[in-house]
């Protein structure tokens, strides 16, 4: 009889640690609900000095993981940030623009078969071996989106006497196997505008390596700098060319790392001690 009542409590624990993963979290989350924190005013004349700057951010970086997974919608609500990305373009709440220009819209077709969805024909066989044309209807895939370019601006905010960074867009790029190359290939596929989509990213929970409990949004991931990057290009005389039109292989990352520590040393020159 005891043994009976050891097992069915046991049998009992195990189900409900079970239920309490199937069917969510212990208390109320309220990130659902939140909105980002709005930009403080920024006027022209307290704006000293600015630079824009594009970088790039690998996915597949240890420290940006969170920005790549999860590789499905989970059932606690959370995403990935290009699902997220593509769902609010399909649904119309966020305009993308041609990667090439920021003030060309594109349509969500058009992103859909620049990431290898859309309708395709090929030949297949029939049961007597004859090819015909078959109509094939493949989906977009995020998971192939494995980096991610940031067109920001630095700027130093004299009135607050304070060296400041805005995201302006992103742009995310697409890496995956040609198949009729046979090679790897790099798409950039659209640009978002940061501060159109910073209230959908605010509402969207990103995993927090730290604490399940610290909610964490992809807004805050954006804001606190919380991601790894490349510098890719800075705002030059040179029609803002990429380091890798002039740079090549190690020299390429060493120019990276020269810009990146030049705008610290403008900072940290423009106070005395």
């Amino acid at each position: 009889m005891k043994r009976l009542l050891l097992l069915g409590l046991i049998v009992l624990l195990f189900s409900a640690s079970g239920s309490s993963q199937s069917f969510g979290d212990i208390y109320e989350k309220s990130i659902d609900k939140s909105e980002a924190i709005p930009y403080s005013f920024l006027r022209e004349a307290d704006v000293a000095w600015s630079k824009r700057m594009w970088r790039l951010i690998d996915l597949r970086e240890k420290m940006n993981q969170p920005l790549y997974y999860p590789l499905t919608s989970r059932p606690d609500g959370r995403r990935s940030l290009m699902t997220i990305i593509l769902n609010q373009v399909e649904a119309g709440n966020l305009d993308a623009y041609d990667p090439d220009a920021m003030n060309v819209s594109v349509t969500y077709s058009d992103i859909e078969s620049n990431m290898g969805g859309g309708a395709d024909t090929v030949q297949i066989p029939d049961m007597n071996g004859v090819m015909r044309d078959t109509v094939i209807f493949n989906e977009a895939n995020p998971t192939e989106v494995k980096q991610l370019m940031v067109l920001e601006e630095w700027y130093f905010d004299k009135k607050h006497s304070r060296m400041d960074v805005r995201i302006i867009g992103i742009q995310p790029i697409r890496v995956f196997f040609d198949e009729q190359l046979g090679r790897m290939s790099r798409v950039a596929l659209f640009w978002i505008r940061f501060e159109e989509v910073r209230d959908t990213f605010a509402r969207n929970e990103a995993f927090n390596r730290s604490n399940d409990a610290q909610r964490l949004s992809f807004d805050d991931l954006f804001m606190q700098r919380r991601f790894a990057s490349t510098v890719y290009a800075e705002s030059n005389v040179f029609d803002d060319r990429q380091i890798n039109q002039y740079k090549l292989g190690k020299s390429a990352l060493y120019e990276a790392e020269k810009i990146e520590n030049e705008l610290r040393t403008f900072e940290h020159d423009l106070w005395e001690y």
